[in-house]
């Protein structure tokens, strides 16, 4: 009774430091906040190191500026230009050291001479940062919070400016968090990499990047077995020619993603679709985090909407930084801290946030697929419940590998072994004593339908999916791993193998096994992250279905095709950093590709000259089918000739027909908006 407590945050503390649990460590990281050092106000040097200054402005107040920034205020500084009006130096705005004039802390001509090589140096480096995309960046950036897109094309501009020639570049989707706009500028520099006599050789889907390249591997047909073959090899033209793969077909426009064959194929799911579209709106007012310029965005509720614009526009600062937080916070009570803003109206029409991100599923080798979706929990008691294990008296617990008892105690049901390499990163090397397979020799001798749990493990998620079929409980979350194009991916696959855009849709995948409320609120960054043309149409089929259900669906997307296929647009730009943070379009596709000044809107205006599929001036009214609200994106033609035929209505005015899900009865079509507002919404089963 007389033990010293230590605490509760240093015991939560070293409990952090020492689990292993990623359940554990997300619990106590609900109680944990990043905040700027009381000290050096988060700058990082001490004061004396900070009133060394150039033209008032001391290292870290550079380093706070954009690339673009930078380079411009390092160009004037070198060619003596007059000094502008800098802004206030963080010795001021810290520590209230009074301001120093710039023209009398410039450099003089005899130091601008001396340091002649110096911004050639610098220079050279900011224009590859420039010249690949990453403009927007501060160069103060912290390097975990770069995206992995991000983070590869800095690695490329370090390389770009060697000169070398002679090297073999391998690069994986560079293209990666890049608008189409700056994905030219990325497409640039890899041409000038070929042409000082390189190769570059580079793994991608977007499609503008395989019709510049000089030669197309075209691997397949499928995924996971059903892959592994070259299908094509050849020059772009002669793969868009050819008429014998899937990535020809929607090079060439013989296939397409289409809204109406989307809401065909979720129709024939007999998903239930939601007849009177909510006139919800959810509104946010004053949002200035970040390069955000006051901003105000009002979203329909019920829609599939994305947020689009060119690199550091302000995409994230909006959605992640400030939305997501503020509904994690106001509907289910999250301590996380949203960035600035003034009000935000609607909340009481959402009843539940769900934030489908990128970051890993599991930092172990431990975390895998079957483990994050709760399959292993059913795997574990199907084994237990074989007859074998009874007669042994084995339990579910015996089949797990994090506990002892059926696990390989020499690797701790890891099935690798991590070496420790000092300066560098650790090692990791299959067990010698279970070769990987995490469990004892007793445990695998338990099988079902003739395969022990170490080769169930094995098995990827159709194979599963096929093999599982008379038990629902495991077929039903196989099969919505199967829906979102993870198909391939193995059940005991280790979560530090899987990608960004893997762990995205595998958590997808778990929101979709549970029930929806019709009222829930996706948030998605980039979904499209290492997708090909048909896995973004598969993608489009779950997230359209969520819609049809009267849930809202928002995306951070630069994807040209599920941009078209979104319902509601919200542009921000026109540039990244401090050039950005303002909404530049919003509304429907055709009403952001009629906006001059959008780079989205430029681009989408090219797809839908190429495709022919919609009009390349903004449509009048009369255009569209009415679907309420009045703020509600208009349907393609295309959809509606798929999904139902003209009705009474749309004949009678010449229109074009509307979906049955969406059709008002035919009395209601010169009814004022306000009267049909405050109709009860009504659900039918398609």
């Amino acid at each position: 009774w007389n033990a010293h407590f230590e605490g509760i945050v240093p015991t939560l503390k070293k409990k952090y430091e020492q689990t292993d649990s990623e359940f554990m460590r997300r619990e106590i990281e609900e109680y944990m906040d990043d905040r700027p050092c009381g000290t050096c106000k988060g700058l990082r040097l001490k004061h004396e190191s900070m009133t060394v200054t150039i033209r008032g402005l001391n290292i870290m107040d550079i380093g706070e500026m954009s690339i673009k920034d930078a380079f411009d205020w390092t160009k004037a500084l070198q060619e003596g230009d007059p000094a502008a009006d800098e802004a206030d130096s963080s010795l001021y705005q810290f520590f209230k050291i009074p301001k120093i004039d710039p023209k009398e802390d410039d450099l003089s001509e005899n130091e601008r001479s001396i340091a002649k090589q110096v911004f050639k140096e610098i220079l050279g480096r900011l224009t590859f940062l420039v010249s690949v995309g990453l403009n927007y960046l501060s160069l103060s950036r912290t390097a975990r919070t770069l995206s992995g897109g991000e983070s590869q094309r800095i690695r490329l501009a370090s390389q770009i400016g060697t000169g070398l020639s002679g090297v073999l570049y391998v690069l994986d989707e560079p293209s990666i968090g890049l608008h189409q706009r700056d994905n030219d500028r990325l497409l640039k520099t890899l041409h000038r990499l070929r042409d000082l006599g390189n190769t570059v050789l580079v793994v991608e889907h977007d499609a503008d990047t395989i019709r510049q390249a000089d030669y197309v591997l075209d691997i397949g047909p499928g995924a996971g077995e059903h892959g592994g073959r070259v299908v094509f090899s050849g020059t772009p033209d002669q793969l868009i020619a050819s008429g014998n793969t899937d990535t020809g077909a929607f090079l060439s426009g013989r296939r397409r993603i289409d809204l109406g064959e989307i809401l065909e194929e979720i129709r024939s799911l007999k998903v239930r679709f939601v007849e009177e579209r909510t006139d919800k709106t959810i509104k946010l007012t004053g949002v200035s985090h970040n390069n955000l310029k006051n901003v105000d965005v009002e979203l329909p509720l019920g829609r599939f909407i994305s947020i689009t614009g060119v690199s550091g526009s302000g995409k994230s600062s909006l959605v992640n930084d400030v939305l997501s937080r503020v509904l994690a916070k106001e509907i289910h009570g999250s301590k996380s801290r949203p960035g600035p803003y003034k009000t935000i109206k609607g909340l009481e029409h959402i009843d539940k946030a769900i934030v489908i991100d990128q970051s890993p599923i599991g930092r172990t080798p431990r975390s895998n697929p079957a483990t994050y979706t709760g399959l292993f929990a059913e795997i574990r008691n199907m084994f237990a419940m074989t007859q074998e294990a009874k007669i042994r008296g084995y339990k579910p617990g015996r089949f797990s590998f994090n506990v002892k008892g059926g696990r390989c105690e020499n690797c701790e049901g890891d099935g690798l072994i991590r070496i420790e390499m000092q300066f560098l990163p650790d090692v990791y090397v299959t067990c010698e004593v279970c070769k990987g397979k995490r469990y004892n020799r007793d445990t695998l001798q338990i099988d079902y339908k003739g395969k022990n749990i170490a080769e169930v493990l094995e098995m990827t998620v159709e194979e599963g999916w096929n093999f599982f079929q008379n038990l629902p409980a495991l077929a039903n979350k196989l099969k919505t791993l199967l829906d979102v194009g993870l198909g391939y991916i193995r059940l005991g696959q280790s979560a530090t193998t899987l990608s960004g855009g893997e762990a995205q849709r595998m958590k997808l995948s778990a929101e979709l096994s549970r029930r929806s409320t019709g009222r829930s609120f996706y948030i998605l960054d980039e979904p499209s992250t290492g997708l090909h043309f048909e896995d973004v149409r598969k993608l489009l089929v779950v997230l359209h279905s969520l819609v049809a259900q009267g849930n809202t669906v928002l995306v951070i997307e630069h994807n040209l095709d599920i941009i078209k296929n979104s319902e509601w647009v919200v542009d921000m730009g026109p540039e990244g950093g401090e050039a950005g943070g303002r909404v530049i379009a919003v509304g429907t596709v055709s009403d952001v590709a009629a906006t001059k000044g959008s780079y989205t809107g430029e681009w989408l205006l090219k797809l839908m000259e190429t495709e022919k599929a919609w009009p390349a001036r903004k449509p009048s009214k009369e255009h569209w089918p009415a679907i309420a609200p009045a703020t509600t994106a208009p349907r393609a033609a295309g959809l509606v000739a798929a999904l139902s035929k003209p009705s009474d209505a749309a004949k009678a005015k010449g229109g074009k027909a509307v979906p049955e899900v969406f059709q008002r009865k035919a009395e209601d079509a010169d009814e004022p908006e306000t009267r049909r507002r405050g109709r009860p919404r009504k659900s039918v089963r398609v």
